[in-house]
């Protein structure tokens, strides 16, 4: 196997299910290593879309992000509904000053795959 493309998903935790399907797609489909959030467990105590805020290490998170975003080869941007929230929108513009290039889950092949999944459940 040749060196894999590190791809960093950026988006809402609140899409994190689906952004936990995107990153199993990436890696199986296109043999690329995935950087993202994590899927938490129920019983971690997991506050839906605002676990970072809840434990108060949001803007730790967010730095940390933008090195995961440093390290990547290119971007795939998780935007169901086309949201892109405050976070997101700083991560798009430090791919965008890095020459990142960036794919968006509502124009990408991975996110169709992903629509087609979630059939009647989906949020998109």
């Amino acid at each position: 196997m040749s060196k894999p493309k590190v791809v960093a998903l950026c988006g809402s935790t609140r899409f994190i299910d689906i952004m936990a399907v995107c990153a199993w797609l990436i890696e199986r489909d296109e043999n690329a290593i995935t950087l993202s959030c994590h899927l938490l467990p129920q019983w971690y105590g997991a506050h839906d879309d605002h676990q970072a805020e809840a434990e108060g290490v949001k803007e730790k998170m967010d730095e940390l992000h933008l090195r995961k975003i440093e390290l990547a080869d290119e971007v795939f941007i998780v935007n169901p509904m086309m949201y892109v929230g405050e976070s997101t929108s700083a991560e798009i513009e430090h791919a965008r000053n890095l020459g990142r290039p960036i794919r968006y889950y509502t124009f990408d092949p991975i996110g169709k795959k992903v629509r087609e999944i979630l059939g009647p459940r989906e949020r998109s």
